[in-house]
């Protein structure tokens, strides 16, 4: 006989031994209660999500197909220090350009042959032309 049965008057759990399957309601009442709040839980944030969705989609405009080759026009908002010359921001021009497109890198993103005045990265978003 063990110490701990001498002692306690029965064995010791190990925490892994299979437990003997009861039906309590309590439990069961809890589990229920439980899975309903999760579901009302995911309904909600489920419309939270078309919310913000919808209110996203409402800003957004339909995306300017851009090709290979096609002439745009850059915006200066953001270019005044890297402009050479153009030191004057408020004769400075809104757009300048016309550039050439020479890669479209994805639906955000162009690569524009620019001249050597203007000092900025080759790779611009749609949202400067």
């Amino acid at each position: 006989m063990l110490p701990f049965k001498a002692n306690q008057g029965q064995d010791p759990t190990m925490g892994f031994e299979i437990r003997k399957k009861r039906k309590y309601k309590g439990a069961e009442k809890f589990t229920e209660r439980m899975r309903n709040m999760q579901e009302e839980a995911k309904a909600v944030l489920q419309k939270a999500q078309d919310d913000m969705k919808r209110y996203a989609d409402r800003k957004r405009g339909e995306v300017e197909e851009y090709r290979i080759g096609n002439l745009v026009l850059l915006s200066t908002k953001g270019l005044k220090y890297q402009m050479a010359r153009r030191h004057m921001e408020k004769f400075m021009e809104c757009f300048v350009g016309p550039y050439k497109v020479k890669a479209i890198i994805s639906s955000n993103a162009i690569e524009l042959k620019l001249p050597n005045t203007i000092r900025i990265h080759l790779v611009v978003n749609v949202s400067q032309v």
